[in-house]
């Protein structure tokens, strides 16, 4: 996307980033905030952004350029002001969603090596100190494709950041565009990924998706490697990961963040597209490989497999469901719940010293599970351009949070504070 710039007198100067967000075909009006100001006009205190109070959630490299879907930064500050400036990596123009305490999501286009004012004492909800106390401060980023850079974090002079603990539990989403949000109004803040995690509440995530990624590690629709490889390390698939990195990204570093409880893998679409080649022994082996690899990294968590709907199709007077590696996806799940398999699983690891694939010398429970797609979408869930509308979303990450709630008895924490952002649709007339 771009985004143009308009300014305008109304009750003194305001200004407002345009983006255009299609809606059905329609733009959505946006008429965001421009919040980038002078420094030198206000009494800041700069921090850097390694600063031990900074959150960053989601996949963050070295430079503290983000990755992937959804990724954000999270941290408590006293006082009424919050600016941050986005360094000379920032896609320009991104947008990002942002918000403090339980106030509902803010949306704004940032400018490269811009500061931008996103905390004000005009800010809904700052001279509030309950519930939530210190005062928390959220960002995401919204577009898959594009990152910010976090140069420095700015408050008022004599504030100072407050580290706010982490959530007990973490979800991990593994997948494509259909994770990723692409073609949802928010993108990566419209997708089930993010819905199935805010929605859950008191719960941390981390969205690795990206569009067009295959399962196996071949070039898929430009990009250069599959998630078999990718999940691997810090950077995801896109042209500017190549800019920045070429064929040497940075690796992971798992420690970074808490372990995952549940991790969410959705693949396959891409691989299940004829123009990409992927052979059914190949798709099954290295999405088995994939799932040992996350076993490895994270012996405790639950792996939740989907079935693919890969989209809907006109069926006589009806409609029907599709599917896609329907028989491989439930072969990989009956694989990893076989007794031979739990009494000594394989591992699997690109750094392992030796084999990449060895064994665990212990037995194990079971820890994957198969989530069953069929029924849960309807045919106009499909835009016109193969993804899950907004509504789409919704309802996947519905069927999810409460699959999530039966099968690991997990409380259902957020009551209250929006999770999407712009979802309110009513009728306030009450005859026609």
């Amino acid at each position: 996307m771009r985004f143009p710039v308009v300014c305008g007198t109304v009750l003194g100067f305001l200004c407002f980033a345009s983006a255009t967000i299609l809606q059905n075909g329609q733009v959505r009006i946006t008429n965001y905030p421009n919040t980038v100001v002078d420094t030198s006009a206000y009494q800041l205190q700069a921090f850097p952004p390694n600063s031990s109070e900074l959150s960053y959630k989601g996949r963050w490299d070295s430079k503290f350029l983000s990755w992937w879907s959804a990724p954000g930064l999270k941290f408590g500050f006293t006082g009424q002001q919050v600016a941050i400036t986005f360094g000379p990596l920032t896609s320009d123009k991104t947008l990002i969603a942002y918000r403090i305490d339980g106030q509902d999501w803010q949306l704004t286009n940032v400018t490269t090596g811009a500061t931008h004012l996103l905390v004000s004492p005009n800010t809904p909800g700052i001279n509030t100190t309950y519930p939530v106390n210190p005062s928390t401060f959220e960002l995401r980023v919204t577009n898959w494709a594009y990152g910010v850079q976090v140069s420095s974090v700015f408050l008022s002079k004599g504030e100072k950041l407050v580290k706010i603990p982490n959530f007990s539990r973490n979800i991990e989403v593994i997948g494509d565009s259909l994770s990723s949000g692409d073609f949802a109004t928010l993108e990566g803040l419209s997708s089930y990924a993010y819905g199935l995690a805010a929605g859950l509440g008191n719960t941390e995530y981390s969205i690795t998706a990206y569009p067009g990624i295959c399962a196996f590690d071949k070039i898929c629709w430009g990009n250069p490697r599959g998630m078999f490889h990718q999940w691997w390390y810090t950077s995801d698939v896109s042209w500017r990961a190549t800019q920045n990195y070429g064929e040497k990204p940075e690796v992971w570093d798992f420690s970074k963040q808490q372990a995952a409880d549940i991790v969410v893998i959705n693949l396959g679409t891409n691989d299940a597209n004829a123009a990409n080649n992927v052979t059914s022994e190949g798709y099954v082996e290295q999405y088995t490989k994939l799932v040992e690899g996350v076993h490895a990294v994270w012996p405790k968590a639950q792996i939740i497999l989907i079935s693919l709907w890969n989209g809907f199709y006109a069926n006589g007077n009806s409609y029907a469901q599709g599917g896609a590696w329907v028989n491989e996806i439930h072969s990989i799940y009956q694989h990893f719940n076989t007794p031979a398999y739990l009494s000594n699983p394989t591992l699997y690891s690109p750094f392992n010293n030796g084999s990449t694939s060895y064994s665990q010398g212990s037995s194990s429970a079971p820890f994957v599970h198969y989530f069953n797609t069929t029924g849960i979408m309807q045919h106009n869930d499909i835009g016109p351009q193969w993804h899950p509308t907004d509504v789409g979303h919704i309802k996947l990450a519905s069927h999810l949070i409460e699959y999530i709630r039966m099968k690991f008895d997990w409380v259902l924490y957020a009551t209250g504070p929006e999770v999407y952002h712009q979802t309110e649709y009513w009728n306030d007339q009450d005859s026609y």
